[in-house]
């Protein structure tokens, strides 16, 4: 077995067929079956289940794609590294949507001026998408909101933010120096999608308190959230460094809840097979850095 054979069963499962993989690595599809074939009688299993003419993954396969994987893309980083060309190489970075907007663009700005000839791919999603990212390997490392569920994924927290209860001017909680759990009940709230590290800890907190939210709105975009509030179509708990700016001008307002803590807290994550290239540890410095 060897790298050459993994690469070739990581092209096959991404393109999940035998022709097209052999067409991005210019092979012979003949070449690619061989090889696929020699890596199950190597292992002594099969990889692939060969149904209607397509391909699909058996556990051993599944099993094998993640460590084929990181063992290509570690490879790959050595021979970068070997060969003197990180300053000509590619970042693959995912960030939460509440980092994207509030820390991420100050970073790529000063790392750009320090290595502007890196080319950093940046990919925002939900810090359920992104640790996913990170196990399939489509990125280097990643910045989320809350914990990693994954026991494949190192966590290193940098920052902690607070999560603050939302509403519009003229609400009846305007003249309330606390908001009390249960008047959380029956409340239209907008919330984030399914996958938001915010979402998951509102959830978890208020369930402590036997509330149980039922979203009015369900939306990947915090900025539709937040005008869905100022409009008064409902309530929402939102990260503060993405509302600041708002509660400043008063068109949002905010109440603490009392007894339920609403904090949250930005973490690093990486694949624990993964090598932390000078690189990409002087990219996220930087982020951690930022303050806003």
């Amino acid at each position: 077995m060897t790298i050459r054979h993994l690469k070739v069963f990581v092209a096959v499962c991404k393109e999940g067929s035998i022709t097209k993989a052999g067409k991005r690595l210019f092979m012979a599809q003949p070449t690619v079956s061989f090889a696929v074939s020699e890596l199950e009688k190597y292992y002594g299993v099969k990889l692939f289940d060969r149904i209607s003419k397509r391909l699909y993954l058996t556990d051993a396969g599944n099993k094998l794609l993640p460590y084929a994987q990181h063992i290509v893309s570690m490879f790959d980083e050595m021979e970068a590294g070997v060969k003197n060309r990180e300053n000509n190489s590619t970042l693959r970075v995912g960030v939460s949507i509440t980092i994207g907007n509030c820390l991420l663009p100050g970073a790529l700005k000063d790392f750009a001026a320090r290595r502007p000839r890196v080319d950093v791919k940046i990919k925002v999603d939900n810090s359920e998408k992104i640790e996913q990212a990170i196990l399939d390997n489509r990125i280097d490392f990643g910045l989320i909101e809350g914990i990693s569920h994954s026991p494949q994924i190192v966590s290193e927290a940098f920052r902690e933010d607070k999560l603050v209860l939302l509403f519009a001017p003229g609400h009846r909680w305007e003249a309330q120096a606390a908001v009390k759990p249960e008047e959380l009940k029956g409340e239209p709230f907008l919330m984030r999608e399914h996958g938001s590290g915010g979402r998951e800890i509102v959830e978890r907190a208020l369930l402590l308190h036997d509330i149980e939210i039922e979203p009015a709105w369900e939306s990947i975009s915090t900025q539709a959230i937040v005008r869905g509030v100022i409009n008064g179509f409902g309530v929402a708990v939102l990260p503060l460094l993405l509302v600041e700016n708002h509660l400043a001008e008063g068109t949002l307002l905010t109440r603490p809840v009392e007894g339920v803590s609403l904090k949250q807290k930005f973490f690093v994550i990486h694949h624990k097979n993964k090598y932390i290239t000078d690189i990409m540890q002087e990219f996220c410095d930087l982020c951690c850095a930022k303050k806003s």
